[in-house]
């Protein structure tokens, strides 16, 4: 197995749906991806948590995973998450997807069950067996119950060379250098959030849900933290903490996938609401199309922001 090695900030979509969540809306969909590649984003991966994969039927998963491929035509690698907590559906899943022409898996670990590391390496082993896929470990405790050890990662790593990369969202940043130190070096670790401490310590991708309304800041603040210009990380990265902040104080429940999907539409590219049992953001009514209000000038002072820098950069050339 021989791959370009995937590296930048990957967004990690939305998954686009009609009125009422009835079905996944292609039309929807391509202006979307056509947003992403014109915005210069370096990969994209779908169907992750914010792309609601738990509410997303075995047709729709395939219908979806192959108009993707065909949509992005080898331009930018394309990622599926492809977990289950029943491991042969997670095998049939990946090969399904590998079928289809996908250029990589982003897989969590058994979710629900709370599952040992045996159980947890022999779910990947199956997995590995049934694909010849480049895998990203997904390491959530937050949603999967349970947090991969650095150890753990190590062992995966040296055991199947198809897992060189993880995206690291337990927000224990000392874990990216224990993953780096634990694998002999050999595991591409990727941040989950705060891409500035997170690159400082060694991370060599974002998996990024803010792609999804920002997605040309939010791909050069990640190019920049690859040249170390920390300065023009933070510049962006503090705007995105206001972000956070408006969304989290008033939606506990993954509140950025329904604010995600309405700001692509504040941005030009409505993608419709979420799907049961996440609230709608329709469902929010006043205080939601408040938050949304104080998000929107955000976006602007982003695109501010990144004139500035490059305007700067290239003044100085």
């Amino acid at each position: 197995m021989t791959h370009t090695p995937f590296s930048g900030s990957y967004t990690v979509t939305i998954t686009p749906f009609t009125e009422g969540g009835v079905a996944i809306d292609y039309v929807a969909w391509a202006r979307f991806l056509d947003w992403q590649l014109a915005s210069g984003v370096p990969g994209i991966i779908i169907l992750g948590t914010t792309g609601e994969f738990l509410t997303i039927t075995d047709a729709e998963r395939e219908e979806f995973v192959g108009f993707t491929v065909q949509h992005i035509a080898g331009r930018i690698p394309v990622m599926v998450g492809t977990m289950n907590a029943y491991t042969p559906n997670a095998v049939r899943y990946s090969k399904q997807a590998q079928d289809l022409g996908v250029d990589g898996l982003m897989i969590i670990p058994p979710y629900y069950y709370t599952p040992t590391e045996d159980e947890i390496f022999n779910y990947y082993k199956a997995i590995c067996a049934g694909c010849d896929l480049p895998i990203m470990l997904y390491n959530n405790p937050f949603t999967s119950r349970v947090d991969m050890s650095a150890k753990l990662v190590g062992k995966l790593t040296k055991a199947f060379p198809q897992i060189r990369y993880i995206k690291e969202a337990s927000q224990r940043w000392e874990r990216i250098h224990d993953i780096i130190v634990e694998s002999d070096g050999v595991m591409n670790v990727w941040a989950g959030s705060r891409v500035l401490e997170s690159y400082k310590l060694g991370a060599k991708g974002y998996v990024n849900p803010y792609g999804n309304y920002i997605p040309r800041a939010t791909v050069k603040f990640v190019e920049w933290a690859e040249q170390g210009r920390w300065d023009d990380v933070q510049a962006v990265q503090s705007v995105i903490g206001e972000f956070d902040t408006i969304i989290t104080e008033g939606h506990p429940l993954y509140g950025h996938q329904c604010y995600s999907k309405a700001l692509a539409a504040a941005a030009g590219y409505p993608v419709g609401d979420v799907r049961a049992p996440i609230t709608t953001y329709a469902s929010l009514g006043d205080e939601g199309r408040d938050r949304v209000a104080r998000m929107v000038p955000l976006m602007a002072k982003l695109d501010a922001i990144v004139d500035e820098i490059e305007g700067r950069a290239a003044a100085a050339e």
